[in-house]
């Protein structure tokens, strides 16, 4: 029998070589070889300033003519000699420069910046209590007043008393003579405390002369003293 052939055979033919490229496997493409003209010149890749505008016709533009009414600014030549002459007259001769010599070779330097030249206490200022310190007194005394004002309002709203200051050095006159007495005592006991009546003694003056000295010491913090009515 006579061997199959396709009916396709030529169009798979005609597909293949359609699809197949030269040099695909082979070695690289045939592409064009680069001109020897076209090589990298050097700060051909810098931008390219704009050529500069030319002259018209090669000649140059003269700038305009004055006008009629125009005059010139005329400087008036000065005499400096003399003027230096009237400035070196009528001025304040230099003060002579204050200096200190520390050495047998004759090394000097200026006393006015070592520190040992008095210049703050000849200063117009000195001793003047500064415009600040004097403006946060004053913030300080309106301060203490409206604290004032507003205490005692409280202390009418609620009925306190304020004690006067006969009221206050008596009573604290009367809390120093108290812990007086209470320190003798205590100055008197027995170095041994054996028994525990004397231990409990001993504690009693303790707590004693704590809390009068607290209150001594807050009476005499506060000059301005309130009671509540009981």
């Amino acid at each position: 029998p006579l061997r199959y052939i396709s009916k396709l055979k030529e169009l798979v033919k005609h597909e293949a070589e359609k699809n197949k490229s030269q040099w695909k496997t082979m070695g690289p493409a045939k592409v064009a070889v680069p001109s020897p003209n076209d090589f990298l010149q050097k700060r051909s890749k810098e931008p390219k300033l704009a050529p500069k505008k030319k002259e018209q016709d090669g000649k140059r533009l003269l700038p305009l003519l004055p006008p009629r009414t125009y005059h010139p600014v005329i400087h008036i030549k000065k005499n400096f000699i003399n003027k230096n002459a009237v400035a070196v007259i009528k001025g304040e001769p230099t003060k002579p420069r204050h200096f200190c010599v520390d050495t047998r070779q004759g090394d000097k330097y200026l006393l006015e910046p070592s520190g040992l030249f008095p210049k703050y206490i000849k200063k117009k200022n000195y001793g003047v209590i500064p415009k600040y310190v004097t403006r946060r007194n004053e913030e300080m005394k309106r301060e203490e007043e409206e604290y004032q004002a507003s205490v005692l309002e409280q202390l009418k709203k609620k009925a306190l008393k304020a004690l006067s200051e006969e009221e206050r050095t008596d009573i604290l006159k009367a809390l120093k003579k108290k812990w007086e007495e209470i320190n003798h005592a205590y100055q008197g006991l027995p170095v041994l405390t054996d028994t525990r009546y004397k231990r409990m003694h001993k504690e009693e003056l303790e707590l004693k002369l704590t809390q009068l000295e607290h209150d001594i010491a807050a009476i005499e913090k506060h000059k301005s003293v309130y009671i509540a009515d009981v």
